[in-house]
């Protein structure tokens, strides 16, 4: 297929066109490389993707709506991750949140409509979940209690796709990432500033006191969702795609600092406004319509992501 892909520089659109491509895809990737973190590694990513078979890289930005209108132009899926993420930023950013977490997403939907685009897949996330208490979180649950801007901007999304599939009878797909972590991650997930804490002997900083419990997801697994959701392009569906594990975040840390070979101090803070104590996906609806079988546990993937680290900091 010819597939456009948005946020194509980042940590999960970079991993997702790589895979596109190994399997003869056609991809598109619209970026801006924006400096909301370090551009030098989005740069890195896109130069790993450089004269790749069937790959064409655009510097653009979706708020751009001739930008977007001719990236599109023949597509047969639209593959939507381009967003600000990230629960902490958005307090201090509201207004790019808004902006293209909101306005990137309209220009895109609209574009598909105007250009009859066959199927749009795009990115969503547990943070719509809000501050429920039932775990695990399932699709069917009520998503009304948003406790961050980006989880409003994400539940915005849902029901924009919504209202597009409705009156335009577009194909969409929303997909509900829960923690994804994996080589060439973001610097602002746990995983990635525990790492940098510790090979470079800092305490770490460790919120909600650490008793806090996550459903990590490697990138790879979250990857053969998206492409599954790609190929299957139901008419309107919302997918949960996590592990379907609930780690403790202490366990995590000391898998971080077994994979460092070191332990450091920790300094134990209070929640951050916008977290939730835990998260955990009910993965049921993935598994049966996707054939979703995530196979990656954190005893494997966080080595591979100190490993990769060490390697492109020449630790």
């Amino acid at each position: 297929m010819k597939i456009l892909l948005t946020g194509v520089a980042g940590f999960i659109g970079y991993h997702t066109a790589v895979e596109l491509l190994k399997r003869g895809d056609e991809v598109i990737g619209l970026d801006n490389v924006s400096p909301y973190y370090d551009p030098k590694l989005k740069e890195a990513r896109l130069k790993l993707l450089d004269g790749k078979k069937g790959f064409r890289f655009v510097r653009g930005d979706i708020l751009d709506r001739k930008t977007v209108a001719e990236c599109m132009r023949g597509v047969d899926r639209v593959c939507h991750l381009a967003a600000l993420a990230g629960v902490r930023y958005s307090f201090e950013h509201p207004e790019e949140y808004i902006s293209i977490n909101i306005q990137g997403f309209f220009n895109v939907l609209e574009e598909a409509k105007t250009q009859k685009i066959p199927g749009l897949i795009y990115a969503s996330s547990s943070s719509v979940y809000g501050g429920n208490d039932k775990l695990p979180s399932s699709e069917s649950d009520r998503t009304d209690n948003q406790l961050s801007l980006y989880g409003m901007n994400k539940k915005d999304n849902e029901l924009m796709a919504h209202t597009y599939h409705h009156l335009y009878e577009i194909p969409v797909t929303g997909l509900r990432f829960f923690t994804v972590y994996g080589p060439l991650g973001r610097p602002d997930m746990a995983l990635f500033l525990f790492t940098d804490a510790l090979l470079h002997g800092r305490p770490l900083q460790v919120f909600g006191e650490g008793k806090m419990q996550r459903d990590f997801t490697y990138v790879d697994d979250i990857v053969s969702g998206i492409i599954a959701s790609i190929d299957k392009n139901y008419d309107e569906e919302i997918f949960n795609l996590g592990c379907g594990r609930k780690e403790e975040l202490m366990d995590f840390i000391r898998m971080i600092e077994k994979a460092c070979g070191k332990e450091t101090e920790k300094e134990f803070l209070p929640m951050q406004p916008g977290d939730v104590r835990a998260s955990l996906a009910d993965i049921s609806k993935a598994k049966e319509k996707l054939g979703f079988e995530p196979k990656t546990t954190i005893k494997d993937g966080v080595p591979r992501f100190v490993e990769w680290y060490r390697k492109y900091y020449g630790l």
